[in-house]
């Protein structure tokens, strides 16, 4: 515990002494440029994000549905048991009850693959996703002599140093 607190601190000081060298840096020399990029903005707001959103739907909506109709069942199979268990016979009913035990774990089997799947195939695309979005900063910087360009983490950054409305027109252009 006594670590951990030893660590905040250590990484408090840290960011107060990075803040402070690029305030006497920006200080120093007047040509310094510094801006900012709302990273979750462009998230909501990128083609690429909205294109790897539908691509993903696409991908996973006929499993879903597999699903939702295998939850459907499951339930349709509980309540048969619990309106007629008492008119069934004693075989009907361990029978059924054996089929809706079978049949939960073969959805819960099925819910966590599905699951694995789209949690992978959501990072594949949020890391490409990335890749875009870095290089579409890394260029508008360079382009615009930018020294140095932050996104998050950041308390407050005035409008005048907010590059995300460009960043979000270069990623609509590509």
């Amino acid at each position: 515990m006594m670590e951990s607190r030893l660590k905040k601190s250590l990484f408090y000081f840290m960011t107060a002494l990075a803040f402070s060298a690029v305030s006497q840096l920006a200080n120093a020399e007047e040509g310094l440029r510094i801006g900012f990029v709302n990273i979750p903005k462009i998230l909501d707001g990128a083609p690429q994000a909205k294109d790897a959103d539908s691509r993903l739907k696409q991908e996973f909506t006929n499993r879903e549905s597999k699903v939702s109709k295998a939850k459907e069942e499951l339930r349709r199979l509980e309540e048969k048991l619990r309106k007629e268990e008492e008119t069934m016979s004693t075989a009907e009913a361990n029978k059924l009850t054996q089929d809706i035990r079978t049949k939960r774990r073969d959805l819960e089997r099925e819910l966590d693959v599905f699951r694995e799947d789209f949690s992978i195939r959501r990072s594949d695309e949020i890391n490409k996703l990335q890749k875009d979005i870095l290089s579409a900063i890394n260029a508008l910087a360079k382009e615009e002599g930018y020294d140095l360009v932050v996104g998050e983490g950041v308390v407050y950054a005035n409008s005048r140093v907010d590059l995300t409305d460009k960043i979000l027109a270069r990623l609509q252009g590509e």
